[in-house]
């Protein structure tokens, strides 16, 4: 999936601290969320369908992805 980031705003969340080890978010056209790395905004970006995004941050907030999950 490729989208056009040049117009893009990117945030990171408010729990980052103003650190630059982060990762930013960008909403694009049709639904589509791009994910990059703060250190390096021209790098690559992963882009996510609507669904693929809402099942992510759906298993990100019930702790799936902790360590200490089960």
């Amino acid at each position: 999936m490729s989208v056009d980031r040049s117009e893009a705003r990117w945030f990171k969340s408010s729990y980052s601290g103003g650190s630059q080890d982060c990762v930013e978010v960008a909403f694009f056209d049709e639904g589509v969320v791009g994910v990059r790395d703060s250190k390096d905004r021209g790098g690559p970006v992963l882009a996510f369908s609507p669904a693929e995004w809402d099942a992510f941050t759906m298993d990100a907030r019930s702790g799936r992805f902790d360590r200490n999950h089960a």
